[in-house]
């Protein structure tokens, strides 16, 4: 039986890990490990009609947050709260929110449970 090392070109080098860090302090908040993937929604049809802007024609936005799994660091979370902002740990800067009932992405995907992260509050780094 071969193994999945086996099947690795010489020369090609995994693909470092990614890793998420708060932008104010430097704290690792989530890896690449702990991102919850979704499929892309329509867009603006995805939205209710008084969150539309009106460009319905507009290519399916870049999603401008992360979800991920809920993390021990997550304070409010283990509090019991339904949902809440989510604060780094390290230096209390908010970065993003949770609802247990779930939220609507960007794109328009819903998520449930949702952990959101804002990816113009974190800095992405390549391990």
């Amino acid at each position: 039986m071969e193994s999945t090392l086996d099947n690795i070109s010489p020369g090609s080098d995994p693909k470092p890990p990614v890793i998420y860090r708060c932008k104010k302090c430097r704290r690792i908040v989530a890896t690449e490990e702990h991102i919850v993937s979704h499929n892309r929604g329509e867009g603006q049809k995805c939205f209710k009609w008084k969150k539309r802007n009106g460009d319905l024609d507009v290519e399916t936005p870049e999603c401008s947050s992360i979800f991920v799994e809920p993390m021990k660091w997550m304070e409010a979370v283990g509090e019991g709260c339904v949902e809440d902002k989510l604060q780094c740990i390290g230096c209390k800067a908010r970065l993003g929110s949770f609802n247990w009932a779930g939220m609507q992405c960007s794109c328009g995907t819903w998520i449930n449970p949702a952990f959101q992260l804002h990816k113009s509050r974190l800095d992405e780094c390549r391990g």
